[in-house]
């Protein structure tokens, strides 16, 4: 496990906890280097990091503002190394309100998309130069699952994760002559700190989602980790431009 990513330079965005904590200490017990980016405190998944072995670099990371996204790239460097992984990970999720589409205001929707769209663009945007100097280089971004069978009351967010299966797939077309694979992890509904914290996807709407799927189970970060490494790594070298669902079977596509 340890050799699969051995001196990997690995960006993880909004890394601070949940299922970004959970890729960075993956990347890092895989052989990789990893900054960590989060508005949030990054002390505890450093520590985590740490404590297995890994070579880390932690900052305050805001997607929405190119000035801290150069900058935080420019430390990665100094610090670890040129980059050849990128997990686009920096999104509103577990924060936001579900409500009917009318009651979302212009600046909610602006500032969903600003963090889950636009974040990803100006991290992608800024770490490429890096991965154009290896010749190679592998990003990948996250979307939701609830792209491809909708779902009411969450518009802004489905409609963010719609976006970011385009980006993929046009990122992709543009940078595969660099060496560079530009894929999609798509996960379901997974119980993460943050979602089980807020409680509002429990009860009723947890045993919808569940019966939704093949797997009638929760998910955990767990689950996504072995297709993050699959990507990240060389064994995924002819795959590009792709989304893979990960939510136990309640979509099929």
């Amino acid at each position: 496990m340890m050799e699969r990513l051995k001196d990997e330079v690995a960006v993880v965005t909004g890394g601070a906890q949940g299922i970004g904590a959970a890729y960075a200490l993956a990347l890092a017990k895989a052989g990789a280097k990893v900054a960590i980016g989060d508005v949030a405190d990054t002390g505890a998944v450093q520590a985590s990091l740490e404590a297995v072995g890994g070579t880390t670099f932690c900052s305050r990371l805001d997607v929405t503002d190119p000035e801290s996204v150069n900058e935080f790239v420019r430390l990665t460097e100094e610090k670890l190394g040129n980059i050849s992984i990128l997990v686009n990970n920096a999104a509103l999720f577990s924060s936001l309100e579900t409500m009917p589409f009318t009651e979302i205001s212009s600046g909610e929707w602006d500032k969903v998309m600003a963090v889950n769209v636009r974040g990803s663009f100006e991290v992608a945007k800024a770490v490429v130069p890096s991965m154009r100097s290896n010749g190679r280089g592998s990003i990948i971004n996250i979307a939701s699952g609830t792209v491809f069978k909708g779902m009411t009351n969450f518009l802004h967010y489905v409609s963010s994760k719609g976006a970011i299966v385009a980006f993929t797939r046009s990122l992709a077309r543009e940078l595969g002559a660099d060496g560079i694979r530009v894929n999609c992890l798509a996960p379901g509904l997974v119980m993460s700190e943050g979602v089980v914290s807020k409680g509002v996807w429990a009860g009723e709407k947890l045993k919808a989602n569940l019966s939704s799927r093949a797997i009638q189970r929760e998910s955990e970060p767990d689950d996504i980790l072995g297709a993050l490494i699959f990507l990240a790594s060389n064994e995924s070298a002819f795959v590009t431009g792709q989304t893979l669902v990960i939510d136990g079977g309640s979509v099929m596509h």
